[in-house]
């Protein structure tokens, strides 16, 4: 078909896109722009063109505020659960499971990333650097190999497929006009191949090879341990410069992993003590700091019943999912957890704070509404921009008149070249996952998937490929490049600033084998799908 000059605006304004997230810039300024630009070309009205640019912002809002509120509610869930102590309490008990290197190595990687799936990567840094961290350095694990294994599960894994929370699945959703539930299932196959490939090769590669001596390891241990607050009021500054090119959704976890609770009897060193039961070892006989405020029993209670209420949820959902024991409709999965944080939110409120619960509660929710739109803001005008290119969403960004058709400006390019397309899938499919590492160059790795989900519906005729798998690999490709384990301008900043190990050196040691596993879930995903 042949191509009209606003065509040719629009994917002049998604190559500037592309150009400017690879060089790491604000990508809000071009995409404000080139949504004016193609409002006014295709329309001939430059007052049509402004109100474009807002319509464009209002109707990428309303598709995406779901996503914005079930951030709010989980932070604000954390933040009630951080004022009682009961984040550290549901990790520390697996402390005892570190008998030596290799199984401390195996330790990080399964709790970091089931804490992750719940509750995003850098908030579980905290935790696990704080607590983790430094009982596995002294089985012997070296603080390289604790980065590797808490980068891969946390930053990659789990965040790659975000199958608990659905913000990434939904993000590509917006644009690949597929359930975000059926993204998730393959999201998080693929996330599994990419993480077990490159732990699998990490192990052999690196952590294997520097295994520290027993004298070394208690001296990293007893660094580590001590210097942990300071690294957590470091990491943000570094990973929120590399992240400036647009709302990553582990720039969440940046503010909640560096917030120190509001527990001044929890110092560094009687943090520890109190989250092993050992109140000696706190230089306090018989005393427990959070007891004595009244907090002990509410901090253990909700350590508990929190992950137990997620993994109840997450196995009613996958049962929905998969069987029909339950019914769950599509969808519904970021509703229920949006819901039984709100509860659990509540319930803390009410049973610490009492009399103030009506007035924590609340600032808890406006502090988690204030942060989304903070942290994920920046999203809108890139989807705006991304929308206008969609035929469903065109005429409304448009204002066009009821009954005219609505331009497809990117599936009509893509249309007008299709014979030159080759009609290969592992071509096409390797090509979107390059296109998502692209976008995820930028060091948010979430910014693009609206974008990458609309390329993956418009390449998924050729391919042969439906078009969830194909936005399923570029949401991975993303994920892993920008979410922190490929790039040093990331989150990955927070990893090494947490474990006392150089970023580039950590980066330069995940490439091989993150990459190797991109390949791989690729070449997975064409067999299997």
């Amino acid at each position: 078909m042949e191509l009209t000059p606003a065509h040719w605006v629009y994917l002049a304004g998604l190559a500037s896109l592309i150009i400017v997230m690879v060089a790491r810039k604000n990508v809000v300024v071009p995409a404000i722009a080139a949504t004016f630009l193609t409002a006014v070309t295709f329309t001939g009205s430059v007052p049509g063109g402004l109100a474009s640019v807002f319509r464009a912002s209002l109707v990428a809002a309303s598709e995406l505020f779901n996503i914005f509120l079930i951030i709010a509610l989980v932070t604000a869930m954390l933040a009630a659960l951080r004022a009682i102590g009961a984040e550290h309490r549901m990790v520390a008990p697996f402390r005892r499971l570190m008998v030596n290197g290799p199984v401390a190595y195996i330790v990080l990687f399964v709790v970091t990333y089931v804490f992750a799936l719940f509750f995003w990567p850098t908030p579980t840094l905290a935790l696990i650097a704080a607590i983790l961290l430094p009982a596995a350095i002294k089985a012997g694990l070296s603080p390289m190999g604790g980065a590797i294994a808490i980068a891969i599960a946390g930053q990659g894994m789990a965040l790659a497929s975000d199958y608990v929370i659905g913000v990434a699945p939904a993000l590509s959703a917006s644009g690949a006009n597929v359930p975000a539930d059926l993204i998730a299932d393959r999201a998080l196959i693929l996330s599994w191949v990419v993480g077990l490939v490159a732990m699998a090769m990490s192990y052999i590669l690196t952590v294997r090879r520097r295994r520290p001596s027993l004298a070394q390891a208690v001296g990293d241990s007893a660094e580590v341990s001590a210097s942990v607050t300071h690294r957590a009021e470091l990491a943000p500054v570094g990973a929120a410069a590399g992240g400036a090119g647009g709302g990553t959704s582990d720039q969440l976890g940046h503010a909640l992993a560096t917030k120190q609770p509001p527990r001044e009897a929890l110092t560094e060193s009687g943090a520890d003590a109190v989250l092993d039961d050992d109140p000696v070892a706190a230089g306090r006989p018989g005393a427990d700091p959070l007891d004595e405020r009244g907090a002990g029993w509410r901090s253990r209670l909700f350590a508990v019943l929190v992950p137990v209420a997620f993994g109840m949820l997450l196995v009613y959902m996958l049962l929905g999912r998969f069987t029909d024991l339950v019914s769950v409709d599509d969808g519904a999965g970021a509703p229920l957890v949006g819901g039984l944080a709100a509860l659990l939110l509540l319930a803390v409120a009410l049973t610490s704070d009492g009399t103030g619960a009506l007035e924590s509660c609340a600032e808890h929710v406006v502090d988690g509404l204030s942060f989304a739109f903070k942290a994920m803001g920046v999203v809108i005008p890139i989807a705006g921009f991304v929308f206008i290119g969609i035929s469903d969403f065109s005429g409304r960004i448009m204002g066009l008149a009821e009954g005219t058709t609505a331009p497809g400006f990117l599936f009509d390019a893509i249309r007008s070249v299709e014979e030159h397309i080759p009609h290969n899938p592992i071509i096409i499919m390797l090509a979107v996952l390059l296109a998502g590492m692209t976008v995820g160059l930028d060091g948010s790795g979430w910014a693009g998937l609206p974008l990458t989900g609309s390329l993956s519906e418009a390449l998924s005729p050729h391919a042969g490929v439906d078009t969830a798998t194909l936005a399923a690999i570029a949401q991975n490709g993303a994920s892993w490049t920008g979410g922190g384990t490929l790039v040093i301008w990331s989150s990955l900043i927070a990893v090494a600033t947490f474990c006392g190990v150089s970023v580039v050196d950590l980066a330069r040691r995940l490439f091989l084998p993150v990459v190797t596993g991109l390949v791989v879930s690729t070449v997975v995903a064409a067999i299997i799908w």
